[in-house]
């Protein structure tokens, strides 16, 4: 026998015989409602089909138990997981995460922003864009409510918390490694619009010079405009292969993304990364890209500790979330990278 529907909280209350402040209290925390009121409304939402309203169940609280976070793109794999990791945190903490992505644009970037002023979330965690990102936006957002970069951090933004990766570990790690096993690594940048690509760049130039090598760097001017990752890679170094340059290097691409369309375009120069192929190519990047391990060479790369980071993250929110005068001190938390030796390096 089918259930009777139940579309308002007036119509439930006439339902169960339960008034509808004592519901209302109910959904927004059963602790609130005495236990003979609690039996007696569970005893009754068994025998009707009702379905509470999420942000009406919210509207009089003093927190929504709504997190919101911004993500710059939906089809990379390392966001995916980084969400995922966030996700996960925030619901063992008791909050519901709101995702908006902005899609490598400026604009939708900031209307995220002010989306989730409008809803009232408790707090926000967000991974910038980059270079083009509007500053503004992630001010406003620290100025009205618990804030946390993630990922990457713009260089003229103070005062804001963050947690990412720590580049100068993580990417001396692999400059170091590529240079004992092959010759001094070659940096595959890309154009200067990414964060991390840049921080990573002066950490690569930082490690050559410690060890006494010359930084060689290529990429970093646009030659594809379909994207900055693995077209970029692909583009790049189908110029130099085609001339018979860097054909005997290790390279360090700026990201496993960048790696990929390198891979590519080895295989289109007949190739072969890796020390135990023909001649001396290697290629390594930078991340641990969930695809890395199923390319053709398998990749070398470092690995962020994606978990950590959105664990971190999503800690902190909610450290300033329950301290009712929070002290505005700054704090940077910095993840080591893992070194993942593969076959094409």
């Amino acid at each position: 026998m089918a259930k009777p529907e139940i579309h308002t909280m007036e119509e439930l209350s006439a339902a169960i015989g339960v008034s509808r402040p004592t519901l209302s209290r109910y959904f927004q925390d059963p602790t609130k409602v005495s236990k003979s009121s609690v039996e007696r409304i569970r005893r009754g939402l068994e025998r009707v089909e009702y379905i509470p309203n999420f942000f009406a169940t919210r509207m009089n609280r003093k927190t929504t138990g709504m997190i919101g976070v911004i993500i710059p793109y939906l089809n990379d794999l390392f966001f995916t997981r980084l969400l995922e990791s966030i996700e996960r945190a925030a619901m063992r903490a008791g909050y519901t995460v709101i995702t908006q992505c902005s899609h490598s644009d400026p604009e939708i970037e900031a209307r995220a922003a002010e989306t989730f002023l409008s809803m009232n979330v408790d707090g926000a965690v967000v991974a910038p864009l980059g270079n083009h990102s509007d500053l503004k936006v992630y001010e406003r957002l620290n100025a009205r409510l618990p804030f946390v970069l993630m990922d990457s951090r713009p260089a003229r933004l103070s005062g804001v918390d963050f947690v990412g990766t720590d580049h100068i570990q993580s990417t001396g790690l692999i400059t170091e490694y590529l240079g004992r096993v092959g010759g001094p690594p070659v940096f595959l940048a890309m154009p200067r619009v990414n964060f991390n690509a840049l921080e990573r760049e002066v950490a690569y130039i930082a490690k050559m010079e410690e060890l006494g090598l010359e930084p060689t760097i290529i990429g970093v001017d646009p030659l594809n405009a379909e994207g900055h990752f693995e077209a970029h890679g692909l583009a790049v170094l189908d110029r130099y292969f085609s001339k018979g340059d860097f054909i005997n290097s290790s390279i360090l691409c700026a990201n496993d993304r960048v790696a990929i369309g390198a891979l590519r375009a080895a295989a289109h120069h007949g190739l072969e990364p890796g020390s135990l192929r023909r001649g001396g190519l290697r290629i390594a990047g930078h991340d641990d890209y969930p695809l890395s391990q199923f390319m053709i060479p398998t990749l070398t790369t470092v690995a962020q500790n994606v978990e950590a980071i959105g664990q971190a993250a999503v800690d902190r929110l909610i450290e300033k979330l329950r301290v009712e005068k929070f002290q505005a001190n700054q704090t940077v938390q910095l993840m080591d990278g893992v070194l993942k030796v593969r076959d094409s390096a």
